[in-house]
């Protein structure tokens, strides 16, 4: 099948079957798998014009939903943080969007830049998987030992085949939230961190986010993981819902650039049936990764999800230099 706007040519089923087996991979870590498929497009498919960024964003708009529901469902959303996330990342996004159009056309620095963030987030996730990591984590490492004392637990009385980690009663309840700082706890565990600090992170992510065409998710998730020293059971919601609604105002926004003199010189609206088709995918693939998160301990997520970006990145840098 021939998508006209793209100029991609791939059997329709291609798309939504990457998009399931990438999302069912990364939503347990509170990542959409945007960031996979966007090289998937440009390297597989050929699909390397500026376009190809919102057409990862439609993506974003179809797929996170269903993981979503699942994380609102099992009580596993901090909304303060979601909030903040979105309002930082939401200005960074259009200021990304207009730096893609005018400085990223050439598709070869575009992959470089690809490779940094992608060598950044892979690099960050195997070191989040390091003894020494955890044992600077003090919290962390309380719920990492909780987690793995219940699937003991179930095993042993065998009450389910497929031992559970998390409890029903761990859920994310907040203490408070204000303007300087917000506090919620979570299976026993008290997190805190600054309003100010998230905010910040937010509108440098959402810049990435723009350029990359991500949605931000991707990058804030290992970030306010590995550095504030929050659970990924509480970060995943949060990180998706950012996504989400940062996502929709991508596609906006290149859809209007497509409108004016910019979308006659460059190509920049989104391929939105090539979109919608990966976006199925993945929109399966993310409930299904949002539900196996709780029988997963967080080292094992971390483990594989660094492994896959960092071999991708290291490709990407590679290429630009050889």
């Amino acid at each position: 099948m021939l998508f006209p706007v793209s100029g991609v040519e791939v059997n329709p089923l291609i798309p939504p079957l990457v998009a399931f087996l990438v999302a069912t991979c990364t939503a347990p870590a509170g990542v959409s798998g945007a960031f996979l498929l966007l090289p998937f497009q440009m390297s597989v498919l050929g699909f390397v014009s500026p376009a190809v960024s919102p057409t990862n964003l439609i993506y974003n708009i179809i797929a996170i939903p269903g993981g979503l529901m699942r994380f609102i469902r099992d009580g596993r959303m901090a909304w303060p943080l979601t909030w903040v996330v979105i309002v930082g990342t939401l200005p960074g996004v259009f200021i990304g969007a207009w730096l893609r159009i005018h400085y990223f056309l050439d598709p070869r620095a575009f992959k470089f830049f690809v490779g940094l963030v992608l060598l950044y987030l892979g690099v960050r996730l195997l070191y989040e998987t390091s003894g020494r990591y955890l044992k600077s984590k003090s919290q962390m490492k309380s719920v990492e030992k909780k987690f793995n004392e219940r699937v003991k637990e179930l095993k042993a009385t065998n009450q389910s085949k497929v031992a559970e980690g998390l409890p029903a009663e761990a859920i994310v309840q907040t203490q408070s939230w204000s303007v300087r700082r917000i506090e919620y706890t979570f299976w026993g565990e008290t997190f805190s961190f600054g309003t100010v600090t998230i905010f910040m992170l937010a509108l440098v992510v959402g810049i990435i986010g723009g350029i990359y065409g991500i949605g931000g998710g991707a990058i804030i998730a290992p970030f306010v993981v590995s550095v504030l020293g929050l659970p990924i059971y509480t970060v995943a919601g949060a990180a998706l819902a950012g996504t989400f609604l940062t996502s929709i105002a991508g596609v906006v926004f290149f859809y209007g650039l497509g409108l004016t003199d910019v979308g006659a010189q460059v190509a920049v609206t989104p391929d939105w049936t090539l979109g919608i088709l990966f976006g199925i995918g993945g929109f399966a693939g993310t409930y299904c990764g949002a539900r196996i998160q709780r029988f997963l301990p967080e080292r094992i997520i971390r483990g594989v999800l660094g492994v896959i970006v960092t071999a991708l990145a290291l490709q990407y840098v590679f290429q630009f230099f050889f």
